[in-house]
């Protein structure tokens, strides 16, 4: 199974959440990218967020946008470190 563009965008939407609080939502505008108001109202669908339009993360929804933090997070430091090894092996021969 591979993630669909629905997802990533619904992934991207969770990615935009203030995990440091739960007083902090978020409020994906009407006039905004209509693949991002549409992800909200899916992870609404799906008890992620409070509101059709953003609003705050539910639990399960916290656990889902930590999830998908954290993944990002890996990708980022993995392509970091996957450069700086490469440089390292680079200067060893």
């Amino acid at each position: 199974m591979r993630y669909s563009q629905e997802i990533l965008e619904e992934l991207n939407v969770l990615c935009l959440f203030n995990l440091s609080t739960t007083q902090e939502g978020i409020k994906v505008h009407s006039s905004a990218d209509p693949a991002k108001v549409e992800a909200a109202q899916r992870l609404f669908e799906r008890g992620l967020v409070t509101q059709a339009d953003g609003g705050y993360l539910t639990g399960l929804g916290r656990d889902a946008a930590m999830q998908a933090q954290d993944l990002l997070t890996i990708f980022k430091t993995a392509s970091t470190f996957s450069k700086d090894s490469a440089a390292s092996a680079d200067s060893n021969t």
